[in-house]
């Protein structure tokens, strides 16, 4: 049974569920909610306007399961790949659409609701290939036996033989609510404890629905620190996982199973009994079980992991399966092949009346001929004793042939012993070539014991390996971080080379400005000199006009001086106008000194944006 086959199963679950009216025939809004959630737990990407397209509100009335289909194949399980989601989750979304409306159990209830869950997984992987889905008495009857033997408790025929009598039964097989309906009944399982039950249910889903040979703890000698420790191991058809623990939450590693894989079986040592080992092409796994029973039972499921692996199947269950369903054809082959076998005997009996009814016609007539016959018995005689004379003769010839073979006897005697002194002697070479062989198993566990220590030093190689990977690791990385701080430094140079440049530029900018602006101080001092050498004049010519000459006075001889002077009294006002004209002359040349300083200091300070003392 293929994967689609299964995801089939439980989607009609699902399908019919939402058939509230049992018209075969589901509303379209429905199946959006429907088909989406199976996006969802398939792991699909979502396609909303194939969804849209397929069941848009124009078409009529609701979809069919034939309707469904072509949309269910093309868009949904065509585009399933195995391994990339959990079917347990698409089954839990059948399940708990179908169980809101046909799963009601009366009174009280045996199974919680995650063991009923099982049991319908159960009930599927082990239905027949038809819809609607049911499952003949031979599964049922084999499906409790299991749950049976986890619980370790005997199989109630009475009750089962009951319920398998029934007409409904008995034409067409189980459904699934009668067979939950059955166990809820608590007839098949009285005496028993809910959390037994609920382990057994749980153990046998693990082992038929997930594919799981076999579960239990086992010692494992680790590869480098040699030590032994005790470990959960899972064995699937496939893989054996190990985990620190029976929760199977902290995974320990994986050992791949294939057609290079073997089991042997080891001599007990290092204080472990029950030892085996598990060859792979890369490493040895050496492991310990509790008892004899253990360590034959792992050996016998991992060899047959092996087997299913190397003939390409995924699930011995699902083998089973078929072989079981194959033994039950043959079965009704033999069944038919008897029925015809019988039809043909009654022809036969009727064939054998209607000959012994031609006897008794025949025994008239016999009679009738039973006078002819005593005439012939009396020649018949006659012939007899002929016949016995010659007999005689030949025996005497015979006894004669006796003779002869016993002479021959004698000499097929020596030849037995001679064969039987040629036996001892290949009995004797027999024993030379044990104790030949003896040597051939010792040298043998040399080797194996050179091998041991030759993979131990190839681990240890790997090891030192493994550091040296990841110092060179380390070293790259080095180098690369190097190499990063590198172009960054090489950057940041270039930055600040074109921060060097433009700040050059602006020097040479300053310069200038600079150069212009003592171009414009000398002008302006020379405007000064000019401008003092007027205001000097200007005072003469002022002082002039404050003291003209009087009657009998000389006019000076000099345009810069007199040639007679007087010096006139604190109190002359001529001569106190004369000094504050000095003094504001003398003020004004400072002002305009300090304004053209002020005024250069200015302009460099604002076209070369720095400035210069």
């Amino acid at each position: 049974m293929d994967l689609r086959s299964e995801l089939l199963k439980s989607i009609w679950y699902a399908f019919t569920a939402l058939d509230v009216e049992k018209s075969g025939k589901v509303s379209k809004s429905q199946l959006k909610v429907l088909s989406h959630n199976l996006y969802t737990v398939l792991c699909i990407p979502h396609d909303p306007a194939a969804l849209e397209e397929h069941f848009r509100d124009d078409d009529d009335g609701p979809v069919s399961s034939q309707g469904y289909m072509p949309y269910l194949n093309k868009y949904i399980l065509d585009k399933v790949v195995e391994g990339t989601f959990v079917k347990e989750n698409v089954d839990e979304l059948c399940w708990t659409l179908t169980a809101k409306k046909n799963y009601r159990p009366e009174g009280k209830c045996v199974l919680p609701g995650k063991d009923t869950f099982r049991l319908w997984c159960l009930f599927i992987f082990l239905s027949e290939d038809r819809y609607p889905l049911v499952i003949i008495p031979d599964e049922v009857e084999y499906l409790l036996k299991k749950l049976c033997m986890a619980m370790s408790v005997e199989l109630n025929c009475v009750e089962l033989e009951d319920f398998i009598s029934q007409d409904s039964v008995q034409q067409n097989g189980f459904i699934v609510w009668a067979f939950l309906e059955m166990i809820n009944s608590g007839k098949l399982t009285r005496g028993i404890a809910k959390e037994t039950i609920s382990m057994a249910i749980e153990e046998v889903y693990r082992e038929i629905v997930g594919d799981v040979l076999k579960e239990g703890y086992l010692w494992k000698k680790g590869q480098l620190r040699r030590n032994w420790i005790e470990r959960w191991f899972t064995l699937r058809p496939s893989t054996l996982i190990y985990f620190t623990s029976e929760d199977r939450k902290d995974r320990k590693g994986s050992i791949q199973l294939d057609g290079n894989c073997c089991v042997e079986v080891l001599p007990d040592r290092d204080g472990k009994r029950c030892m085996f080992c598990l060859k792979t092409l890369t490493k040895t796994y050496e492991l310990s079980a509790s008892d004899t029973k253990q360590r034959q039972e792992w050996t016998t499921a991992i060899q047959t992991a092996i087997r299913l692996h190397v003939e390409g199947k995924t699930s011995l269950h699902k083998d089973l399966k078929l072989k079981r369903r194959e033994q039950r054809e043959q079965r009704e082959k033999r069944r038919e092949a008897k029925e015809q076998e019988l039809q043909r005997l009654r022809a036969l009996q009727e064939e054998r009346e209607r000959k012994m009814a031609e006897l008794e016609l025949l025994k008239e007539a016999q009679r009738q001929a039973q006078a002819l016959l005593e005439q012939d018995e009396l020649r018949r005689r006659q012939q007899h004793e002929q016949l016995q004379q010659a007999l005689e003769i030949q025996l005497k010839e015979a006894e004669e042939a006796r003779a002869s073979m016993q002479a021959e006897m004698v000499l097929k005697e020596a030849e037995a012993e001679r064969q039987r002194k040629r036996i001892k002697e290949l009995e004797a070479m027999q024993q030379r070539l044990e104790e030949a062989l003896q040597q051939e198993i010792k040298a043998r566990q040399d080797e194996e014991a050179f091998r041991y220590a030759q993979a131990r030093l190839l681990a240890e190689e790997e090891e030192k390996m493994k550091a040296l990977m990841s110092l060179r690791e380390e070293q790259e990385e080095y180098i690369q971080r190097a190499q990063r701080e590198k172009q960054e430094l090489k950057q940041e140079m270039e930055s600040k080379s074109r921060a060097l440049g433009e700040a050059q530029r602006q020097l040479e900018e300053v310069r200038a400005n600079r150069h212009r602006v003592d171009q414009d101080v000398v002008a302006a001092q020379r405007k000064l000199r000019q401008a003092s050498t007027n205001v000097k004049h200007w005072n003469v010519q002022m002082n002039r006009l404050m003291h003209p000459i009087g009657p009998g006075e000389k006019r000076p001889s000099g345009s810069g001086s007199f040639s007679s002077f007087r010096i006139p009294s604190q109190k002359d006002p001529g001569l106190r106008l004369r000094q504050k004209s000095d003094e504001q002359d003398e003020e004004s040349k400072e002002n305009m000194e300090s304004r053209g300083g002020c005024e250069s200091d200015r302009r460099l300070s604002t076209n070369g944006n720095m400035e210069i003392p």
